[in-house]
């Protein structure tokens, strides 16, 4: 899924972006109001998260914008102010809910989750990916294919989850492993390589289709063919 942040604030644009996209979601950080406005409106995003305090216009105005052209992405405001009013106006504009600075980013994790099951794509199956016979449960942390349980690591089922939800798509090395080991790319490194040959083996190893690709000099991909 694709969330949009509007934060001006270098250091917490930044934590966002990376922690989003170390939980699964594709994040787009853009830092002024304008642009903001100009990228909700122009892509499609499954939820966004605003600052109210912006340069150039405010979160508040992006909002405006954003609902005036029909659409009904979920909407979380992040605020330095814990005032009613403020609530009270963003609720009232069109806000689906917001979250007072300086906050816990397992809570806002928690209420990304919560806004794309109200208003996603998925329904009650947005718990769940899946591909073919290959099923993750997001909640539960677990992952089966055709019904049969397969025991993952941690960084094993954040590297499904990784490819699940950008499946069709080739993923470099590199992404990979900013997003699921936090570190730079290396290529003088075979932790990717050891990590999908694992993960591969756990599965595809006796089901068909294969649903784990190697895309020579390129990265990886799950797709089923």
């Amino acid at each position: 899924m694709k969330i949009l942040v509007v934060e001006d604030e270098p250091k917490t644009g930044d934590y966002l972006r990376q922690g989003l996209s170390e939980a699964g979601y594709i994040a787009d950080l853009v830092r002024d109001g304008i642009d903001g406005l100009h990228a909700g409106l122009s892509e499609a995003y499954d939820l966004a998260i605003l600052d109210v305090m912006l340069p150039g216009m405010n979160g508040w105005q992006i909002l405006q914008g954003i609902r005036r052209s029909g659409k009904e992405i979920p909407i979380l405001f992040l605020t330095a102010c814990d005032q009613i009013d403020d609530r009270v106006k963003g609720l009232e504009l069109g806000a689906d809910d917001y979250l007072v600075k300086p906050f816990a980013f397992a809570e806002l994790l928690a209420r990304v989750r919560t806004l794309l099951r109200r208003g996603g794509k998925g329904g009650k199956d947005s718990d769940h990916l899946r591909a073919a016979d290959l099923e993750i449960d997001l909640m539960a942390r677990r992952a089966s294919r055709s019904g049969q349980r397969i025991n993952l690591t941690a960084k094993e089922f954040a590297l499904l989850e990784l490819l699940l939800r950008r499946q069709g798509e080739v993923l470099p090395r590199s992404l990979i492993t900013s997003q699921i080991w936090d570190m730079n790319f290396d290529s003088d490194t075979n932790v990717i390589e050891v990590a999908v040959r694992r993960l591969r083996v756990k599965v595809d190893e006796g089901f068909e289709p294969k649903l784990i690709h190697t895309v020579r000099g390129m990265g990886y991909i799950l797709e089923v063919k």
